[in-house]
């Protein structure tokens, strides 16, 4: 029998050759297929260039390219990546941070298929029985209807009378939201006004616009006199008519009340997904209530009172997972028989991942918007853990995000099994206890974009700590405690609190230092702290996306930009509209925006850099104008070319001063952005790097209350060094922060820890501790305080 290798087996590697991909310089390597990789290196270092912008992209855009062009049309567009050779790529899944989409009707249920075995489950077994699983679901309507069917038969067409119905779940009075609105009418329109002149106060309803002259001309009521004078009849037509077909200027239109119109366009959406002028507006005019039908269950009094051991599908989906999980296995063993068995397994086994993946905590009614980024990537998790799939290359972007010291060794479990089944893992990873599990590590850096994109180091972590590289010199650093606490200068009193999980906590969170809450993941503490401090007196800076367009970028978003279009603008005689790419100055062709979108019917829609501008964004006569002297002259698009490094230079130096530009672009470099360019747009920065972003438009506030949700998101343990001088300088300035964190490097610096558990959800939402560092390790009675003991004995 031969013993020769088979060809197939030879292709082991995934090979790289020659990626350019942003600031990549020119990498190749080779990457073990059916091991763990962890990618290492300072934020900006190129590693989700690399992982994401062009391994798992390019895997993607050949597997879309398999597909159908009417099918690749409703698909995402993706580019070539930059590189030379790319081979022995298999289908790759990227589980990200990405938050889940801000869909109302979105649960924890419905995402993850929980809720579909739930509903099954409840039409077989459920007494009484009313219907099949859409009588269970909030987002499925009760319709009938009634009326005439055309029927061939032979040579006759016969019309016979004909019925139709269908049972859902969805409560009629909320529309299955689990809340209704009530719309305070003083703040829609002014009633003293007419039609003609405009009386609408809502985002949209300008004077003259289109909006107003549906109103004005429907002829339901005069358009010449005040809102006030109208008559019931005319008010009702006004306020809440149907849907009706009207005749405006010869043109065919849809005449609708106005609540009913606002509720469509404004009030059913959610409300984190709105502008923030349409949120202000929602949040004046409009008191959300819990639907006093279904009780803010969402569904039906049929589904409401339809039973399994007398328990609802509505208290079902409102227990923590780990409770509901112990219910169904009570349920597997009264049920065996082959009807409900593979369904009740396969909830079961569904609801063990949750708890295994250390989401036990949430409950299936949790909507799914207002999950974490962590939470948002564990909950994706969860689909993969059974999967039946092999050879495939999961690719994970800091998987320990929100995870507790405690939880990680789960989380590399759920890692090592992915790969033990024969995929290939790739995990872009800061934290030491999960680049000790990889099998194969690539350090990139020395240090942030232009200055990194170079591979550092590539082989084992026993290499790496022998490596002189940035992680190699700091993987096995620890940060020691405070010799030293700050005093408080008072304190801010939290007392009763019982959002969610809390238990009546009480608790004084001292002022003019810095205090750490921590505990394990679904604790209490983001609700503790987002959900008892005044918010008029807080600046939360979390990781949240910030609102914008493509064409928005960390220079407009933190005002940056102003002072300088009025620099140049001084410099050069001329108007500072001429340096926006949104205003005056604005390529004609591609308005500003660098590309031009094409649209190709059922194809993807191609966009491909301004020929006129060359990718620039701005008119060719504007480009003439410049800033500073001799050779160090340059144009407005050369600026947002910049990165914040050699911006800050550029503004600093001799001729083209512009000290409030420096000042901001300092802040920026302060909390470790430095890399960044200032034009590029906000939908490319990580979590990590918009709240690092929002946090230093804040740096020049005078005192106040900071509030830092995890800060250290994406940060090389380097970089830690420098965020906890940051917070230092933040302190000394005069503010108090509080920091949500896991990190042990800073719980180590804090003044003040407070500590929740003991466990998650039900079993947390407690206050285990209060004190210094110090004390917390002395005491080393929480799961926290014992992996800080161990954090700075090592």
């Amino acid at each position: 029998m031969s013993t020769s290798r088979h060809p197939a087996d030879a292709h082991d590697v995934i090979r790289v050759r020659g990626a350019r991909e942003n600031n990549l310089r020119d990498l190749s390597l080779d990457l073990p297929k059916r091991r763990l990789t962890v990618f290492t290196g300072v934020s900006g270092s190129g590693k989700s260039s690399l992982v994401f912008g062009t391994i798992a992209a390019e895997s993607q855009r050949m597997i879309n390219e398999t597909y159908s062009s009417f099918v690749q049309g409703f698909m995402p567009q993706l580019a070539r990546p930059e590189v030379d050779e790319l081979s022995g790529l298999t289908t790759a899944i990227i589980v990200d941070q990405e938050r889940m989409g801000a869909n109302v009707r979105s649960t924890v249920g419905t995402v993850t298929d929980a809720n579909a075995y739930l509903r099954t489950l409840y039409s077989k077994l459920a007494e009484p029985h009313v219907g099949g699983p859409g009588a269970f679901s909030f987002n499925v309507p009760s319709v009938t209807a009634a009326g005439a069917m055309t029927v061939q038969k032979g040579a006759r067409t016969i019309a016979e009378k004909t019925t139709f119905s269908r049972v859902g779940g969805m409560c009629p009075r909320c529309e299955g939201m689990g809340t209704i609105s009530d719309v305070d009418l003083a703040e829609l329109y002014d009633e003293d006004k007419t039609l003609e002149e405009g009386p609408f106060t809502i985002p949209g309803y300008v004077p003259g616009g289109w909006y107003v002259k549906i109103f004005a001309s429907s002829g339901f009521y005069p358009a010449d006199k005040p809102i006030r004078t109208f008559t019931k009849r005319q008010m009702h037509d006004f306020l809440y008519k149907e849907p009706t077909k009207i005749s405006i200027d010869g043109m065919n239109m849809t005449y609708e009340g106005l609540i009913p119109k606002i509720q469509k366009s404004m009030l059913h959406k959610d409300r984190d997904a709105m502008q923030p002028h349409v949120r202000a507006f929602v949040d004046r005019a409009v008191t959300s209530l819990t639907c006093p039908d279904c009780e803010g269950t969402r569904l039906a009094e049929h589904a409401r009172t339809a039973l399994i051991d007398g328990v609802s599908i509505a208290e079902a989906t409102s227990w923590q997972i780990t409770d509901l999980a112990s219910w169904v296995e009570r349920l597997r063993e009264q049920h065996t028989s082959a009807s409900v068995a593979p369904l009740l397994g396969n909830l079961s086994a569904l609801l063990d991942s949750f708890v295994r993946i250390g989401l036990g905590y949430l409950s299936l009614d949790r909507p799914s918007g207002t999950l974490s980024g962590g939470e948002s990537q564990r909950t994706r998790m969860i689909r993969h853990l059974g999967s039946a799939l092999t050879d495939v290359t999961y690719v994970f972007d800091e998987p320990t995000i929100g995870l507790h010291p405690h939880d990680i060794a789960s989380m590399n479990a759920l890692l090592l099994s992915l790969r033990d089944k024969g995929n290939t893992v790739l995990v872009v990873e800061h934290k030491p206890e999960t680049i000790a599990i990889a099998d194969h590590v690539v350090d990139l850096g020395p240090r942030a974009g232009a200055h990194g994109g170079q591979l550092q180091y590539e082989g084992d972590l026993a290499g790496l700590l022998a490596s002189d590289s940035l992680t190699g010199t700091h993987l096995e650093r620890r940060v020691q405690l405070k010799e030293q606490v700050r005093d408080r200068s008072g304190a801010l009193e939290i007392r009763g609190a019982d959002a969610h999980n809390l238990q009546r906590v009480d608790v004084d969170v001292p002022l003019g230092v810095l205090t750490v809450v921590t505990g394990v993941a679904g604790s209490g503490k983001s609700s503790l702290i987002h959900g008892s401090l005044p918010a008029g007196e807080v600046v939360v800076v979390d990781q949240s996306a910030i609102r914008g367009s493509r064409r928005s970028n960390p220079a407009t978003y933190t005002g940056l930009l102003d002072p300088i279009r009025k620099a140049f603008a001084k410099a050069n005689g001329v108007k500072p509209g001429l340096f926006s790419n949104n205003s005056e100055g604005a390529c004609p062709v591609c308005k500003g925006a660098g590309v031009i979108y094409t649209e190709l019917g059922f194809m993807e829609t191609v966009s491909t850099p301004c020929e006129e501008c060359e990718g620039r964004r701005f008119q060719a006569s504007v480009l003439e104008h410049t800033l500073g002297e001799g050779e160090q002259a340059r144009s407005i698009a050369d600026v947002l070319e910049m990165s914040v490094e050699q911006a800050r230079e550029f503004f600093s130096s001799a001729g083209a001063e512009v000290p409030a530009a420096a000042k901001l672009l300092g802040h920026m470099e302060d909390v470790g952005l430095g890399y960044l360019t200032i034009g590029q747009p906000l939908t490319t920065l990580s979590g990590g790097e918009r709240q690092r972003l929002r946090l230093a438009t804040h740096m020049g506030d005078k005192g106040g209350i900071v509030v830092l949700d995890e800060p250290t998101t994406g940060l090389h343990l380097a970089d830690v060094d420098q965020l906890l001088a940051l917070l230092d300088r933040l302190v000394d300035s005069g503010k108090t922060l509080i920091v949500i964190e896991h990190h042990q490097a800073v719980m180590a610096h804090a003044d003040w820890i407070i500590d929740l558990g003991p466990g998650a959800g039900a079993d947390g939402g407690r206050v285990v501790f209060e004190g210094t560092p110090a004390q917390l390790v002395e005491d080393a009675s929480t799961l926290t305080g014992k992996h800080l003991r161990e954090y700075v004995g090592g």
